[in-house]
């Protein structure tokens, strides 16, 4: 009898860890649908969603030891279904956070009509912080839960579906360049000069997200009208990816003019401005400062690379950038961790804080990792490239590394 139990308590952690490795990609899902209680139910909800999401990923990310796992699943849908579930939960929050921001929104009257709701108590409850904490943790959710999984899904070329809610998901913060210059572009030219999305050693955050939005839309328009030119197309058709994506975005934003007017339009810009600027943060941070000679093969030592538990599970692995860069036909699950690869000193919502809130520290930290990838990732040609960089990055510790750097060539 105390075999046979401990043969079934065996069965059922066993089952528990199959199921649970499915399970954990439905976090997000669950933190959507615990925000929104949180931001209509609990006094000070939004700050409190706020801080607690970040420190939930922030903490978590240093207290839990780092995951090189690599599951072997058999039940992709399921893996695939909290992406997909993402799409109509974010605009529920979006257009929660619309009304509950703008003033008395057609929103609130049918709210109130049909659910018999009183919203105008959740309004009046809140401080001018809360509204600030709505604000970021609506552009948070938009760049976390839609742009990540949005970009996992433009990558899957030849699936209808998935580059149908990968488009609406990247639409939610004006990014239809995204699915263009990101699959055709930075692929191709990541750690090079023209790639938009690789960060200069030293460059300025602040600068970095102005030039990178500016030119991925420039590339991306290129890259369509080279593939026009090639497929003999009209300007004006629905191939047209660039003005397709564009009117995806305009009919969120009309409808966020629908339901809460002028005020509703602009708080649903602001936000998918914020979480547009927050993605390239994130690029910033994944090659800052790496370089590649061109014509030569894109490796997993040209991105910074993290397993860091939190962050992987709430962005679907894109933190395996090093894998992901070099086969990213490679589904969010099967991505490897190379553990041999760069390293980020820190989870990625840590290191996007400190680059926009502490830029200095970030520089400082990225510095070292910086000598580092020199002496032990780059190719020789690799070395003189970076030699050049850290001479005009501004940074004295950069500068000064570089002579022992160069002589080491």
């Amino acid at each position: 009898m105390i075999l046979f139990f401990k043969l079934f308590i065996l069965f059922i952690k066993f089952k528990l860890v199959k199921i649970m490795k499915y399970l954990r990609y439905y976090i997000s899902t669950l933190t959507l649908l615990v925000g929104i209680y949180l931001c209509l139910a609990v006094q000070s909800g939004p700050t409190i969603l706020f801080l607690g999401f970040s420190l939930l990923i922030i903490l978590g990310d240093i207290l839990i030891s780092e995951e090189d796992s690599e599951f072997q699943y058999s039940h992709p849908f399921f893996l695939n279904l909290p992406m997909y579930v993402n799409l109509p939960l974010l605009v529920l929050f979006l257009f929660m956070t619309i009304i509950l921001l703008a003033e008395n929104t057609i929103g609130d009257r049918i709210i109130y009509e049909y659910l018999n709701i009183n919203l105008s108590k959740v309004k009046e409850s809140f401080y001018f912080y809360d509204k600030v904490s709505l604000v970021a943790i609506s552009s948070l959710f938009i760049g976390i839960m839609g742009t990540v999984p949005g970009h996992e899904l433009v990558h899957r070329k030849t699936r209808k579906f998935d580059m149908f809610m990968g488009n609406w998901l990247l639409s939610l913060s004006w990014d239809c360049a995204f699915a263009l210059e990101h699959v055709y572009g930075h692929h191709k030219n990541v750690g090079l000069r023209i790639d938009p999305a690789t960060a200069k050693r030293g460059e300025n955050i602040y600068a970095f997200i102005f030039r990178a939005i500016v030119k991925e839309q420039k590339d991306a328009w290129n890259i369509f009208l080279n593939q026009k030119n090639k497929n003999k197309s009209s300007f004006i058709s629905i191939k047209n990816k660039m003005l397709i994506g564009y009117l995806r975005s305009l009919f969120i934003t009309l409808f966020a003019f629908l339901i809460g007017g002028f005020e509703g339009a602009m708080i649903f810009l602001l936000c998918a401005f914020i979480a547009k600027s927050l993605l390239e943060v994130i690029n910033y941070t994944e090659h800052y400062g790496l370089v590649r000679v061109p014509g030569e093969k894109v490796r997993p030592h040209h991105s910074w690379n993290s397993n860091s538990v939190m962050s992987s599970i709430y962005l679907y692995n894109v933190t395996r950038h090093s894998s992901h860069h070099e086969k990213s036909s490679l589904k969010y699950w099967e991505l490897r961790p190379y553990k041999g690869a760069p390293m980020m000193p820190y989870g990625y919502l840590s290191m996007l804080y400190l680059a926009i809130f502490l830029p200095i520290v970030f520089h400082r930290l990225m510095s070292k990792k910086l000598v580092e990838w020199d002496n032990k990732f780059a190719s020789k040609n690799e070395r003189l490239l970076a030699v050049e960089q850290n001479l005009s990055s501004g940074i004295p510790f950069l500068q000064k590394k570089s002579q022992s750097l160069d002589m080491g060539i």
